[in-house]
């Protein structure tokens, strides 16, 4: 990066974070602290009213905002492809502004970056299916429940959950404060403080009924910031499968998320995955037929044996 992108770069960041020390500059931009005092320098006597503070660091003097620039074609492409995401898979209100953020981008590119921009898109393509599609419900429940985290109020929702409790149920209401969404393989989930549980819960939109925003209202943790939050791996069994040589491929694209290893063998791809419970496991180890084999452990190798005999005498 030469200086004068690297000057540019240096007030885009000033502009997006309230303060910024000279080490983190430094270190952003892969320099001497002392170039970025040089550069600060360089930018104040250019007419950029930064503020220094000892101890502390830069930032803009309250109001100044950098006028608006020119995009690259790849920098336009980037916004762009973007924008049909948001389109795609965000609910209804996101959709319109992103159509119109997306008409305000080209409408500021010159006509030689907007028809090359519109050049590269045209080779390049975002597709989702009819089923995504369809789930109106999932998007109905997103814009609630991302206004609701905005308002910092509580929700109340049936859930249904993926595997059954110790007593064999797996419908439940819950109340919780939502703190933030998470689209995950393809399925918004909701991160949020469960009252029942009084902990920390992951809730997919799709298995949820009756969503109510309540009038309750919460406030969210100091130490909670979505972008650093790591939930805690509670998978703790492992399994060990083989796969014959003739579905591997198709087993590597299924990206299984709870997939640890895999690697090829002179007798098949072995994969080990990492859960919770075996039952997570069942419907897919059977879905592949007499093509998975299940090497360890015994207790699993026996449910799958139990379950091929129950489709058995279905047949």
């Amino acid at each position: 990066m030469n200086k004068t992108d690297r000057l540019l770069a240096i007030v885009l960041e000033l502009q997006r974070k309230k303060v910024v020390r000279a080490e983190d500059l430094a270190t952003l931009f892969e320099i001497s602290v002392r170039t970025i005092y040089r550069d600060i320098q360089a930018l104040s006597e250019a007419g950029v009213p930064i503020i220094g503070a000892p101890g502390t660091g830069y930032s803009l003097m309250e109001g100044y905002f950098l006028p608006p620039i020119s995009f690259t074609v790849p920098e336009a492409v980037s916004l762009l492809i973007g924008t049909d995401f948001i389109k795609q898979r965000f609910d209804d209100d996101y959709r319109v502004k992103a159509q119109d953020a997306g008409g305000k981008i080209e409408a500021i590119l010159p006509v030689s970056v907007r028809n090359e921009t519109s050049r590269v898109r045209k080779v390049m393509r975002l597709l989702i299916s009819d089923k995504q599609v369809k789930q109106s419900k999932e998007k109905e429940y997103l814009e609630k429940i991302r206004r609701a985290i905005l308002d910092e109020r509580k929700i109340s929702f049936h859930y249904v959950k993926r595997l059954a409790d110790s007593e064999g149920d797996r419908h439940s209401v819950r109340t919780v404060a939502p703190y933030g969404l998470v689209l995950v393989q393809g399925s918004w989930m909701l991160v949020a403080r469960c009252d029942l549980r009084q902990e920390i819960r992951h809730f997919r939109l799709s298995r949820m009924t009756e969503l109510i925003v309540l009038g309750e209202r919460f406030e969210l943790p100091t130490h909670f910031n979505l972008r650093e939050y790591t939930p805690p791996d509670d998978r703790l069994l492992l399994v060990r499968l083989r796969f014959n040589h003739d579905i591997a491929d198709k087993v590597k694209e299924s990206n299984f998320h709870y997939i640890e290893e895999m690697e090829e063998h002179q007798d098949g791809l072995q994969v080990v995955l990492r859960v919770r419970q075996h039952d997570e496991l069942v419907q897919w180890v059977l879905g592949w037929g007499a093509a998975a084999i299940v090497l360890e452990p015994e207790s699993f190798r026996n449910r799958i044996r139990e379950e091929a005999q129950k489709m058995f005498k279905r047949y």
